[in-house]
C-alpha cells in the first residue's frame, strides 16, 4: 500500500510542483503589487523570483502534459492509415520526439557547464544563472521518461488514455450539485 502511495506521487510528481510553483510566483506578484500600491515599497528580488519560477512552472508543466498525453499533435493523417500503421507512424513521431529531448538535454548542459566556468549571476537576486537554467535538462529528461511511460501504457498494457479536454456530463453535473465544505 505504501509503494503504491510512492508510486501515485511519483506519477503526479510535475503537477505536484507546478501547484507549488504556481502558488509561490501568485503568491510574490500579489504581494509586490499590494506592497507597491498601498504601501510605496517595491522589493527588487519579487519579480525575478517570480519570473523564474514562473519559467520552471511552465517546463515542468510541460513534463505534465507528456504524462497526460495532452501536448498539441496533429494525429488526423495517422487515422488515414490502417490503425497498425497509424500506431506505428505514432510510436515513430514519439521517437521523433524522444531524440529531439535528448539533443536538448546534452545542449542545455553544456550551456550550463559553460555558464559554470563564466558565471553569470541574475541582477536582483545574485544567483548564478546555471542553476536557474537547470530546468532544461530536469524537464526534458522528465518529458522523456513520460512519453515512454505513455507509450508503455498504451501500446504495452493496453490501456486507453483518457482525453484531458473531454468532460463527462455527469461528473460535471455532480459536482456542480456537490455542496461546498
Amino acid at each position: 500500500m505504501v509503494a503504491k502511495k510512492i508510486l501515485h506521487v511519483l506519477d503526479n510528481l510535475e503537477r505536484y510542483i507546478c501547484q507549488v510553483l504556481l502558488a509561490f510566483f501568485v503568491t510574490i506578484l500579489f504581494a509586490q503589487i499590494t506592497l507597491r500600491a498601498v504601501f510605496n515599497i517595491v522589493l527588487p528580488w519579487s519579480e525575478e523570483i517570480s519570473r523564474f519560477s514562473f519559467v520552471w512552472f511552465v517546463f515542468f508543466g510541460a513534463s505534465y502534459a507528456a504524462r497526460l498525453s495532452a501536448h498539441n499533435r496533429v494525429t488526423l493523417q495517422f487515422k488515414l492509415f490502417r490503425p497498425e500503421v497509424g500506431k506505428y507512424s505514432q510510436i515513430f513521431t514519439d521517437l521523433i520526439w524522444i531524440g529531439f529531448n535528448l539533443t536538448m538535454i546534452h545542449e542545455s548542459i553544456k550551456v550550463i557547464n559553460n555558464m559554470k566556468l563564466f558565471a553569470f549571476h541574475s541582477p536582483a537576486l545574485g544567483w548564478n544563472m546555471a542553476h536557474v537554467y537547470y530546468i532544461f535538462p530536469i524537464s526534458f529528461a522528465l518529458m522523456t521518461l513520460r512519453i515512454i511511460q505513455v507509450n508503455y501504457i498504451k501500446h504495452v498494457l493496453k490501456e486507453e488514455i483518457g482525453d484531458v479536454d473531454k468532460v463527462d456530463p455527469e461528473e460535471f453535473k455532480q459536482l456542480a450539485e456537490k455542496p461546498s465544505t
